[in-house]
C-alpha cells in the first residue's frame, strides 16, 4: 500500500468517525448539541482537523442525510422484496419507511427537516437522495392506477408517509392507531 493510499484510508476513517459521532450525539441530545467544538472533543481531534473534512455543521448534516438516504433505500428495498404481491409490497414499504423514521429520528431530521445544503427534486440532486426516491417508486409504480403518473403518485404517497412520521413523532397522532393508518393509506391510495 502506498503512502497516498494509507492517507486516503485514514482520512476516510476520520470522516466516518466524525459522522458516526455526529449521528450518535444528535440521536442522544438533538442536533442543537452537535457543534464542531463538541465533535472535535469527542473524536479527540482538533477543530482544524474536523474542518479539513467538513466546512461546518451544515455539511455534516448533509453528509448524515446522504448516509441516511442510502440506509433508507436499502431498508425499503429489503422490505419490499420480502413481500408477496403488490398490496403486501406497498404495505411493507410503508411500514419500513415509518419504522426507519421512528428508529432514526435525528437522521430523518437531517434528511428532511434540517438544512444540509442538499438539492431535492432537481438535476443536481445527489444520487443517494434520488435512489431513496427510486426505492419508493419501484414498488409504488405498479399501484399508481391507470392514467396516474407513477412519479407523481410516489410523491403523494411519500408526502403522506412523511406526514404520518412527523405527526406521530410530534405526539399529534394517537400511537395506538399506527397500523390502521398504514392500512388506510394503502387501501385508499394504492390500486391493488
Amino acid at each position: 500500500m502506498s503512502v497516498q493510499e494509507r492517507k486516503e484510508r485514514e482520512r476516510a476513517g476520520r470522516e466516518r468517525l466524525i459522522l458516526a459521532t455526529a449521528r450518535e450525539l444528535a440521536e442522544q441530545q438533538g442536533w442543537d448539541a452537535v457543534t464542531t467544538r463538541r465533535l472535535a472533543e469527542r473524536i479527540e481531534y482538533s477543530q482544524p482537523v474536523l474542518y479539513s473534512h467538513f466546512r461546518g455543521k451544515r455539511e455534516i448534516i448533509g453528509a448524515v442525510a446522504l448516509e441516511g438516504a442510502a440506509e433508507m433505500a436499502a431498508a425499503l428495498r429489503s422490505a419490499a422484496s420480502a413481500a408477496d404481491g403488490p398490496r403486501d409490497r406497498v404495505t411493507a414499504l410503508a411500514r419500513a419507511y415509518l419504522g426507519f423514521a421512528e428508529r432514526n429520528p435525528a437522521v430523518y431530521d437531517a434528511m428532511f427537516q434540517l438544512d444540509g445544503g442538499l438539492a431535492f427534486a432537481r438535476e443536481d440532486t445527489p444520487e443517494p437522495l434520488k435512489d431513496a426516491f427510486a426505492a419508493l417508486l419501484e414498488s409504488l409504480a405498479e399501484v399508481a392506477g391507470d392514467g396516474v403518473h407513477p412519479g407523481l403518485f410516489t410523491e403523494v404517497f411519500w408526502a403522506a408517509l412523511h406526514g404520518l412520521a412527523t405527526l406521530t413523532r410530534a405526539g399529534r397522532l394517537p400511537p395506538g392507531d399506527a397500523e390502521r393508518r398504514v392500512e388506510l393509506l394503502v387501501d385508499r391510495l394504492a390500486v391493488v
